[in-house]
Order: structure tokens, then C-alpha cells, then sequence
């Protein structure tokens, strides 16, 4: 990728991330859409994607797009380094859990925990740590 495409990417990242700090998530999701949009194909095939949809992710779970946040964490987990990212698998844990898909939420929320312990789970709804401990022993 070349350097003025990456750093267009950044700089849509970079709005849809002041954005999301302002909690206006369906501008920031926008933002990111359009960062998503300039990623060549295959674009599973460029780490950019896997930071790309994460945000994407992330925005769509705080503004509460379970649908969209899991399409973008199932492809994210196709990219480089998205398998064994502890932030995606919470994310992912999180949405499936919001989603009723207890077994896979179970899953994705222990590789999280096992990426990073319970200080992953320290600002997020103690919910989700509860119901991992209610599923597996810690």
C-alpha cells in the first residue's frame, strides 16, 4: 500500500475516532466506513483492515449495531493479527453475548481473558466477566 493511501486511511480513522469519543457513533461509523473503502483488495490481506474493522466493530457495539459490530469482527478475525487480538475477541465475546449466542460468546471472551486477564474487562459492564466466570473457572 502506498504511503499517501495509508495515511488517507489514518486520517478517516482519525475523525471516526474523535468522533466515537463524542459518542456520535453513526458519524464515526461513517468515517470508518470510508477509511474501509480505500483499502485495496484482497483486503484481508492488509493490517490496516484488521485496525479498520475493529473500529468499525467497536462503534457499532457502543452504538448498539450488533449486527454490523459482528459482520466486521467475523471478517477482522480473517485478517493479519485479528486471531489472538484480546480486544477483538472481547468485542466479539461481547456482541454474541448481546446477540444470544452464549457458546461462541463463551469462547471469544475467554481468548480475551486469556490475552489479557480480567484488566481487558475493567472498563467494560461486569456482566460479561461475570458470565465468563459463570461458564469457565478463572
Amino acid at each position: 500500500m502506498n504511503a499517501d493511501l495509508y495515511l488517507a486511511i489514518q486520517d478517516f480513522c482519525s475523525e471516526g475516532d474523535r468522533l466515537a469519543n463524542e459518542r456520535e457513533f453513526d458519524a464515526a461509523i461513517s468515517s470508518y466506513n470510508s477509511a474501509w473503502e480505500l483499502i485495496p483488495e484482497p483486503k484481508n490481506e492488509w493490517e490496516a483492515s484488521t485496525w479498520v474493522l475493529g473500529a468499525i466493530a467497536d462503534a457499532c457495539f457502543l452504538g448498539g449495531y450488533m449486527g454490523s459490530a459482528e459482520e466486521a469482527l467475523e471478517y477482522a478475525m480473517t485478517c493479519p493479527g485479528g486471531v489472538g487480538n484480546p480486544f477483538l475477541h472481547l468485542r466479539f465475546g461481547q456482541v454474541l453475548y448481546e446477540r444470544g449466542k452464549m457458546e461462541r460468546a463463551t469462547q471469544e471472551l475467554m481468548r480475551a481473558y486469556m490475552g489479557e486477564g480480567e484488566d481487558i474487562f475493567l472498563v467494560e459492564d461486569k456482566k460479561y466477566l461475570d458470565f465468563l466466570r459463570s461458564r469457565v473457572m478463572l
